[in-house]
């Protein structure tokens, strides 16, 4: 009778038994990647404090495991050099926590993003430990924690992620920026792009500092229609950025695109680094000894300035509205 309750024992639980009937189903939760911008089935990160005592520093220890805070205004973010985004990631497990461009200055001592890259990929938990309510932010993968979560952040979440310098870590990503006539048109092409992490519309290229769109619809702020795309150039080159951009848009027609006319319509390549600049003046030289286009190409080649925000409405304005993109037919190819 003993060995039959033994068996029981193991046909209910087979990881009490080690290594001879297996061990136990590791949990697998849905994380967002950023790069690739799948969500994909992964499994968590468990560890005990041991061995993330060997992993992290004293200082991420006693933050991601021991939920401790750092000192406001001691340690900085890293942040990407110029021409490149990055990603933030989780010190502990590599999961992806927050994009470069949700970064904001909030003057509190600590980094502030508005939205992580995915509510998969945090958890947000209540915590009680200094005698009020606040919302505390974990890592989804590792469960380390990262900080915590605020009402009070910018538009358009309203959201300030509060999180500890010593729990995030920067993945280098790469940056382009075109303007080829009406950006949501340009903004839905390069989202479909593989290795493509994030593109948003906005303004370059004027004298105009925070212009509106209805400013910039006046032509009066030297700014042209902009998208700012973050790449991973593992995954695709800058040349086929460069592609894309001329397959979109006649390049031939100055200050217009099809019906929309003005400045701010105007085709332009802007460069971040000298090997975009040099990149681009040959992908430039290529297409004009193909002679496929009726005239002459009328591209600028400038380099890249402050990149002003469009308003959220126009972020993503195909996908929210639930249109299929019909700006960028080009009409300027010889037949």
């Amino acid at each position: 009778m003993r060995y039959l309750r033994i068996l029981a024992i193991f046909f209910l639980f087979p990881w009490l038994l080690g290594g001879v009937m297996g061990e136990p189903p590791k949990e697998k939760i849905k994380i967002f990647n950023a790069r690739t911008k799948q969500i994909e089935e992964v499994e968590k990160v468990i560890k005990t404090n041991q061995e993330w005592e060997k992993i992290l520093t004293p200082e991420q220890y006693h933050i991601m495991r021991l939920k401790g805070t750092e000192e406001p205004f001691k340690e900085s973010c890293l942040l990407p050099p110029k021409g490149k985004g990055g990603i933030y990631q989780c010190a502990g497990c590599g999961a992806d926590l927050f994009m470069y461009n949700a970064k904001f200055e909030s003057q509190t001592g600590w980094p502030s993003f508005w939205e992580p890259v995915s509510q998969l990929n945090i958890r947000i938990e209540t915590d009680n430990s200094l005698g009020s309510q606040r919302s505390e932010v974990l890592c989804a993968r590792c469960d380390a924690h990262l900080g915590h979560v605020f009402d009070d952040g910018p538009l358009p979440t309203g959201k300030r992620y509060c999180i500890n310098a010593l729990a995030l870590k920067l993945a280098e990503t790469e940056e382009a920026a075109f303007a080829a006539g009406c950006f949501w048109g340009t903004e839905a092409v390069f989202n479909q792009v593989k290795g493509v992490i994030n593109v948003s519309v906005g303004f370059m290229g004027g004298h105009t500092k925070n212009p509106s769109y209805e400013e910039v619809s006046t032509a009066n702020t030297g700014h042209a229609e902009t998208v700012r795309i973050e790449y991973d150039p593992g995954q695709v080159s800058y040349e086929k950025l460069l592609d894309i951009f001329w397959s979109i848009h006649n390049p031939t027609t100055p200050n217009r695109q099809g019906p929309d006319i003005g400045s701010q319509y105007r085709s332009i390549i802007f460069y971040y680094t000298p090997e975009q600049e040099k990149a681009s003046l040959l992908s430039k030289k290529k297409l004009e000894k193909t002679g496929g286009f009726v005239g002459p190409i009328v591209t600028e080649i400038a380099p890249a300035q402050e990149f002003y925000k469009a308003e959220d409405y126009h972020q993503n304005y195909y996908q929210k509205h639930g249109i299929k993109p019909t700006c960028h037919i080009p009409s300027g190819l010889k037949k």
